[in-house]
């Protein structure tokens, strides 16, 4: 069974300490982001809703035209019920529990399918599981908890190419948005994978900020490791200079 609780009941708890309250006629800007991204007239289903706040959004905003909630744990799956019940929008957004991709029914006739705050791992194993139900399925929008390099190498590897990208800072943290379409696929270099392709060209404010940033975090972790040589693989510190060395060159 797949972990789809991600940080997105940390990020509400935050958000409501100060004063905001999320709902779904208050979107976090992070979600309000990935709702930029969902066509006009899309069929969305939304993996991992939590609240069900996204697809209900959407939906009361008139740029859906149905959408499915699907949860894995019961407190989430009831949570999105109530949301979609107190809209009255029953007969438009469907709530199912279920694993992943199985939330996915042929009738549904999915077009995007969204997955927010959870690892890109995990998503590579919901998209793995549950590919039978992609089919029909025009777009992903997924914004990954860490593991972004893990999820380009599985959108690359299976089909998919990355027409846009978006990183953004909330509450002390970095988000990236990762949107990818099905076709001829696309071939990526490692830093590509690394960075986003699409990231590493726009070179926005915030990619510069977050890399500077990280570049300082590992050059301190690389000085760690090699004061505690003899308990650090050889393989790891290798890793870390290769991804300093892009780094500092993105930077440059």
């Amino acid at each position: 069974m797949f972990e789809m609780r991600g940080v997105q009941g940390q990020n509400r708890g935050r958000l409501q300490n100060q004063g905001f309250t999320l709902n779904e006629q208050t979107l976090s800007r992070r979600l309000e982001r990935v709702a930029a991204h969902v066509p006009q007239g899309a069929r969305l289903a939304d993996i991992g809703s939590d609240h069900g706040f996204l697809p209900v959004a959407l939906m009361l905003r008139g740029v859906i035209e149905a959408g499915v909630a699907g949860e894995v744990a019961q407190t989430p799956f009831a949570s999105a019920q109530r949301t979609v019940r107190r809209n009255g929008l029953e007969a438009d957004i469907t709530v199912r529990l279920a694993d992943g991709l199985a939330a996915v029914e042929p009738q549904d006739r999915i077009s995007v399918v969204s997955m927010c705050g959870m690892g890109g791992e995990t998503m590579c194993e919901i998209l793995e599981a549950g590919k039978q139900r992609l089919d029909g399925v025009t777009r992903l929008v997924l914004q990954p908890n860490g593991g972004e390099r893990e999820l380009r190498r599985w959108l690359a590897g299976n089909g998919y190419r990355i027409v846009s990208e978006e990183l953004l800072r909330e509450n002390r943290f970095d988000y990236e948005i990762i949107v990818a379409e099905p076709g001829d696929g696309a071939v990526y270099t490692a830093e590509q994978l690394y960075f986003g392709p699409v990231l590493m060209q726009e070179r926005s404010e915030a990619f510069l900020f977050k890399w500077q940033r990280m570049l300082r975090q590992k050059q301190q972790t690389l000085a760690n490791f090699q004061r505690a040589r003899d308990a650090v693989p050889q393989a790891k510190i290798d890793d870390f200079n290769q991804q300093l060395g892009w780094i500092t060159q993105v930077l440059a």
